[in-house]
């Protein structure tokens, strides 16, 4: 399992994304699920990975391996638009299911997946983009600011409760690794490091990256701070005064 969140603010974007992948509890194994494409100064993608490795792995890979490339239809360096790389990124996710396909549902396994691509071309909005198993695509727009994948039902009532279009990046951080926390307290399969990656729009590169692994002193103090801070509101809400049992 994995968890992966994109937040599109005014000021740009905030990405997150753990690197823990497990086929059974006896077999865990960290792998990054945030991979960056960019030419400084004119464009810049970043993309999440959720579900079965091999097939994101495979679709990275065949990004990379379409890059220069003479088809403008597969090519990142080529495209003109977010919409077209996500375009690229939906073809590349229907290529790897063209060729696998077959062999995985004879061996029965779930080969599935989705992605999330954020990113501005020179000259275009900066915009964010989920794509799916099949290769269509959603984007983030009007009130929704945000997307998640894999494991999204822990974090998601405090990104729903904080976050809007005109939250400044430092709140975004926090909310993603407060989303993080919620979600790691609720499922194993989820877990550090943790890969934060934050771009500025109309910068064309990343204003920042870190990667958190679990004894990072900030990661632990969110844990603390909001465990702390969720006992204490609860305690702050009144017992029923009408309730005879």
């Amino acid at each position: 399992m994995t968890y992966c969140v994109g937040i599109l603010l005014d000021d740009g974007i905030v990405l997150a994304s753990d690197s823990r992948t497990n086929a059974g509890i006896d077999r865990v194994s960290t792998f990054r699920k945030m991979h960056v494409f960019e030419k400084p100064g004119e464009r810049f993608f970043a993309v999440l990975t959720a579900g079965n490795l091999s097939l994101t792995q495979g679709v990275i890979s065949l990004i990379d391996e379409w890059l220069g490339c003479e088809d403008p239809e597969r090519d990142l360096w080529a495209v003109d638009s977010m919409f077209g790389a996500a375009r690229v990124m939906g073809k590349a996710m229907r290529e790897m299911h063209t060729i696998d396909d077959p062999h995985m549902l004879q061996a029965q396994v779930d080969y599935s997946a989705s992605i999330l691509l954020a990113g501005q071309v020179k000259g275009g909005k900066l915009r964010l983009f989920m794509v799916y198993d099949a290769g269509n695509f959603i984007e983030a727009m009007g009130d929704t600011c945000y997307f998640q994948i894999g494991e999204v039902k822990y974090g998601k009532p405090i990104l729903d409760r904080i976050l809007n279009p005109k939250s400044s990046l430092d709140d975004a951080v926090k909310c993603a690794l407060i989303s993080f926390d919620s979600t790691m307290r609720s499922n194993v399969s989820v877990g550090p490091p943790i890969d934060i990656l934050i771009y500025r729009r109309d910068s064309f590169e990343p204003a920042f990256t870190e990667r958190l692994d679990q004894n990072d002193p900030y990661l632990q103090s969110i844990h603390e701070k909001w465990g702390k801070a969720i006992l204490e509101a609860f305690g702050h809400i009144e017992d029923e005064p009408g309730w005879k049992y």
